[in-house]
């Protein structure tokens, strides 16, 4: 099931899918004029140059920012190999595409990117919720 939550403005779409946010905080503290965590709706397309938000979106370390343009996917699927980075302290960075499979046999597919939980502690894994800071994890 999708929870992914769409903010439109004209043919721009941000998309934001809750599950795979790690809580980085870079969007809001990098771009908040358009990521307003205290306001509703907390993120506005229009806040500024639609380019800056596109490359905002791209930092996004978890994929869980991503965007369309007239409704088709602005992001690059990329065909290349997949590759995993192990953060200190922190998720495991995976660059897709890469599938997932959970302890069920259900398969996930990531075409980005995602942060996979490796402290143990996530409330939604597979994917990292920034846990790893609350129990002071160290790895």
């Amino acid at each position: 099931m999708s929870n992914i939550k769409e903010y439109s403005e004209g043919d721009f779409t941000v998309t934001f899918d809750p599950q795979k946010c790690m809580h980085s905080e870079h969007c809001w503290r990098e771009l908040n004029a358009v990521f307003k965590p205290k306001e509703r709706p907390w993120i506005q397309p229009d806040g500024a140059d639609r380019q800056r938000v596109i490359d905002q979106i791209n930092r996004c370390p978890s994929g869980a920012l991503g965007y369309q343009i007239d409704g088709e996917n602005g992001q690059n699927i990329t065909s290349e190999k997949g590759r995993i980075k192990v953060n200190a302290n922190g998720p495991l960075m995976v660059k897709g595409p890469v599938e997932i499979e959970q302890a069920d046999g259900s398969v996930i597919l990531e075409e980005r990117m995602c942060a996979l939980c490796r402290c143990g502690a996530s409330s939604n894994k597979p994917y990292c919720d920034g846990s790893h800071r609350k129990v002071g994890f160290e790895g």
